[in-house]
């Protein structure tokens, strides 16, 4: 049986994990099913370790981000983020997203860099406020519905995020 991504690097079940433990449970996984320690192996055998490579190469990137760890615990708990179908959000982080928006949009449109950066950073300290809550939904209260939009809403920035970086990549081409 496959084993969760959290029970494959030897993790408790939560939101709250040990980054260095995750990494170095990851490395000893790594070498330990690499696909050129097996070449000499049996076709089964390759495949086997491949398997486990790829395998613990997606649990790691899913455990490693918050965002797509909190979204997988959830999984586990049977509760789907309805990222994609549920857009609803409370109205501050809807007036929030507006003004992001517009700033980038002025930003973008006066080629400001550090104008960008400067919404980077404050889109990380709201990220950052919304993974202590993801802590506390998750760890402590169980309040999976809580937790899925606060998934919700650390997508929206993650993508936000994402455009910013192309953006700023861009401008500085």
């Amino acid at each position: 049986m496959l084993k969760n991504h959290f029970e494959l690097f030897g993790l408790p079940v939560r939101f709250a994990i040990d980054l260095d433990m995750l990494d170095q449970h990851f490395r000893k996984i790594q070498s330990e099913v690499h696909p050129d320690r097996f070449v000499t192996s049996t076709p089964a055998e390759r495949l086997r370790s491949m398997q486990l490579a790829t395998q613990a190469n997606e649990a790691y990137q899913t455990l490693k981000h918050a965002t797509s760890r909190a979204r997988y615990l959830l999984k586990i708990r049977g509760i789907d983020t309805q990222e994609e179908s549920n857009t609803a959000m409370p109205p501050d982080f809807l007036m929030l997203q507006m003004e992001w928006r517009e700033a980038i949009e002025e930003a973008e449109d006066a080629g400001d860099v550090d104008a960008l950066d400067h919404l980077l950073h404050q889109m990380r300290q709201q990220a950052k406020a919304l993974h202590e809550a993801l802590h506390v939904a998750l760890d402590e209260q169980q309040d999976d519905s809580a937790a899925a939009e606060i998934v919700r809403k650390l997508s929206f920035i993650d993508k936000m995020r994402s455009d910013i970086e192309q953006t700023i990549a861009k401008l500085e081409d």
